[in-house]
């Protein structure tokens, strides 16, 4: 039952705008902390000496004190007074925690092959209903996000979420996870014709089918970062998966390059692939000058914001501000150049250094490169075609919010964050699960 609900509870987190307003990100505070407490006391009635479970949890409790360092750190900023906006520490004090939680039941509920198919079919469905509500609601000119009417981003993919570029995100790791699992329970057998219709014809049809559903939203978003990132993260880790595994290397080029070449430049080319071409060629990172004239201006203000807030890197490199204290901090540096009110950096290594510090921060890149060096373990792990393939989901989805990041504050988002934490749960879990329950 406990594996059930955390589902639901990823299945529910993108639906209130991302969960990113006080009551949602509250609930997941709550609901994870019940559910930790419902699995703590099932540990303590019923004790178990699982072997295999604990070559898991061996593997994860290093991640685990990484998390929990870097939450310490957060409740020191916030005890201390060194926090400059100590009701926002607070709440992403208890965010951290809800995640670290969120990490910890991923790892013990869903150990077991059966059960971690489970957890990435659900990450699938969910990224594909988000991307066929957010298709309809931008093609039918409707426009309502979660229960209320959408009045940014019109004529852009957005699904239950505010920002197109936070649906870009989310999608760029149910993809991963769609296209992992395609790869995970493709069979043994040597390629052949018969094989490749089986691969669009057969009970894999319908993950083919959502990656479709997927990849038109993602495009239909216009998010240049997120289309790039994603892309980008296929070709690296679609690179080294084809270079890594000699014995099927024709057949799994061939499924990665249907994923490129089907859905990008056929299917999406009828769903708005033109425009995000034109906002790719468009991007004017800097004003153009001449003669002293400008002739054309920026449409880019995230250097901008980078450069302004150099003097609050200078001043908070080592302890942070406090996290969640971005928007009390910048206030008082932004150039002339930015007008808008900014509360996130849009740029999460940005954001992260400026709040956390390096005391702060050092654990959690820590955590997320051990999490993708695992995935990356097990990508290589062609004994196994389902321990390869899960790896080769989480490594995408890592690499490509990684890569995302840079421009954008997808980690500050409840329901992109928890996603991300899971998928670095199932970095650990793609080589060291066990088949079946002991």
């Amino acid at each position: 039952m406990l594996a059930y609900a955390v589902l639901a509870l990823l299945a529910w987190l993108p639906l209130p705008l991302g969960s990113n307003r006080p009551w949602s990100s509250m609930l997941l505070v709550l609901i994870t902390a019940l559910l930790s407490a419902a699995w703590a006391w099932t540990k303590l009635r019923r004790p178990s000496n699982k072997t295999n479970k604990n070559n898991v949890l061996r593997h994860s409790k290093p991640l685990l004190c990484l998390l929990a360092a870097s939450q310490t750190w957060i409740g020191i900023q916030w005890l201390t007074g060194i926090s400059q906006n100590h009701g926002e520490t607070l709440r992403y004090l208890m965010l951290g925690c809800s995640y670290g939680l969120l990490y910890l039941l991923v790892i013990n509920l869903f150990y077991t092959r059966q059960r971690l198919t489970l957890l990435l079919s659900v990450v699938v469905i969910s990224g594909a209903a988000q991307a066929f509500y957010g298709t309809f609601m931008t093609l039918s000119g409707l426009e309502w996000h979660f229960f209320a009417v959408k009045e940014h981003y019109l004529g852009h993919a957005t699904g239950t979420f505010v920002n197109r570029n936070h649906l870009a995100g989310y999608l760029e790791m149910t993809i991963a996870c769609g296209i992992g699992l395609l790869l995970a329970l493709r069979g043994g057998q040597k390629f052949n014709l018969r094989n490749s219709i089986e691969l669009l014809m057969g009970p894999k049809a319908l993950i083919r089918l959502s990656l479709v559903i997927m990849v038109i939203a993602l495009v239909m978003t216009h998010s240049r970062m997120g289309n790039v990132a994603f892309f980008s993260a296929l070709t690296i880790v679609g690179g080294l998966f084809i270079v890594t595994n000699k014995q099927h290397r024709t057949r799994n080029s061939l499924v990665l390059l249907s994923i490129i070449l089907i859905d990008m430049l056929v299917i999406s080319q009828y769903f708005g692939l033109e425009n995000l071409k034109d906002r790719l060629i468009n991007t004017q990172i800097s004003d153009q000058i001449v003669n002293g004239e400008v002739v054309q201006q920026s449409n880019v203000v995230r250097d901008d914001i980078f450069v302004s807030a150099l003097p609050l890197i200078e001043k908070y490199a080592i302890t942070g501000a406090g996290a969640g204290s971005f928007e009390s901090v910048y206030q008082q540096y932004p150039g002339a150049d930015i007008q808008l009110h900014l509360d996130h950096a849009h740029n999460d290594y940005l954001q992260f250094i400026v709040e956390f510090g390096l005391i702060g921060l050092l654990p959690l890149a820590l955590f997320i490169v051990l999490s993708l060096w695992h995935a990356l373990q097990a990508l290589r792990f062609h004994q196994s075609p389902y321990r390869s393939g899960v790896g080769f989901a989480s490594s995408m989805g890592i690499l490509s919010l990684l890569i995302h990041s840079s421009t954008d504050f997808n980690l500050q988002i409840p329901a992109n964050a928890a996603t991300f934490t899971v998928l670095c749960a199932i970095a650990v879990l793609a080589k060291h699960h066990v088949k079946t329950a002991p």
